[in-house]
């Protein structure tokens, strides 16, 4: 299973943690903390993924539950009428995000915002936050990784003007959050709200 790099740290950790209770503890102790260890190394499993690829089409950044499809004026980046796919990430998600199209990041920006649930409409504005334009070959594109509840650290891996791949890792967030994605309104969009998505393989959004 390949591993997030971000999640050695955390990954050792635990394990040394049950280590000691194994040894200083009975054994029936030490139970739940193997289970909190064993789902560590889920959490930051970063399998690799193959799908549709091409110009036309949008694939997912995130695995998740779509939790809400809308219809909006994106000022940010965009700058126009867009349609934005809002994906929920739950604690046994795989937290990897992933590029919805190949292009160049042209616009990066961070607001720390606060901790709500990730799954409110409020949390889009007031959350703690990273964006990420991209110019494709289809137009404008905005990503938006959004912390919840319990994440405290968003990873994204590209500076201003890297040439990205459609599927590649984009960056990462822990302990269950958001991403957000922000497609032209003239792009055909292929998912509704309860939906699961499967970053770098769901398609969610075409142009003819």
């Amino acid at each position: 299973m390949r591993i997030a790099p971000e999640g050695w740290p955390f990954i050792l950790a635990a394990w040394v943690v049950w280590g000691a209770l194994w040894f200083l503890a009975p054994p029936w102790a030490s139970l739940p903390w193997f289970l909190v260890a064993v789902w560590v190394v889920a959490f930051f499993r970063d399998p690799v993924r193959e799908g549709p690829r091409g110009d036309n089409v949008v694939i997912a950044p995130a695995d998740g539950l779509v939790v809400s499809v809308i219809n909006l004026d994106e000022t940010e980046f965009l700058k126009e009428r867009a349609s934005r796919v809002s994906i929920f990430m739950n604690i046994f998600n795989v937290h990897v995000n992933r590029y919805p199209m190949s292009g160049t990041v042209e616009y990066r920006h961070y607001d720390p915002g606060v901790f709500g649930h990730a799954g409110t409409e409020k949390a889009s504005v007031e959350n703690e936050q990273s964006s990420v334009g991209l110019a494709t070959a289809r137009g404008r594109l905005l990503v938006k990784q959004i912390a919840g509840l319990v994440a405290r650290r968003i990873v994204t891996d590209h500076q201003v003007g890297t040439a990205v791949i459609q599927g590649e890792r984009m960056g990462l967030i822990r302990f269950g959050s958001r991403v957000d994605v922000f497609v032209p309104a003239t792009a055909k969009i292929l998912v509704h709200e309860g939906d699961k998505t499967v970053a770098g393989e769901t398609v969610v959004a075409q142009w003819d």
